[in-house]
């Protein structure tokens, strides 16, 4: 069985920002074993997994990538859409647009400390729209 729902997160500022009840609450019904796949439809967002304890790691994170990939460098070519855009595109294919994540007796089977992630690279972004698809 495969089935598949398109549903939007709300609004968030940038930062990295746990999503997992945000995520399972759009689900539809899980069968017992299967897959889900999680796909960001943005080219200026990601999603990941990662730990769902401590925020200082959200923080680190987010400073991490903005050392990797400042703003405001010269030699960017795609700057119309402000100083964040070009970054933010840069950043999201580093962390990528999808994320696969285990089914496990009707739950998902995520470790102790892991929660997906949504990676807010624009200052002031929409909804971002994620299509669920589920293997089972």
């Amino acid at each position: 069985m495969v089935s598949q729902t398109v549903f939007t997160l709300r609004p968030r500022p940038r930062r990295f920002h746990l999503v997992t009840d945000e995520v399972s609450a759009n689900l539809p019904g899980l069968p017992e074993t299967g897959l889900l796949h999680l796909f960001i439809r943005h080219t200026s967002a990601a999603l990941t997994v990662n730990e769902n304890a401590n925020p200082d790691v959200q923080a680190d994170l987010e400073t991490i990538f903005d050392r990797l990939v400042p703003e405001r460098q010269p030699f960017y070519r795609h700057t119309l859409e402000g100083d964040d855009d070009m970054p933010a595109h840069a950043k999201a294919s580093l962390m990528g647009a999808g994320v696969t994540i285990p089914i496990t007796q009707g739950r998902l089977n995520l470790g102790t400390w892991q929660g997906i992630y949504l990676c807010e690279f624009r200052n002031r972004a929409s909804g971002r729209q994620v299509v669920a698809t589920v293997i089972g």
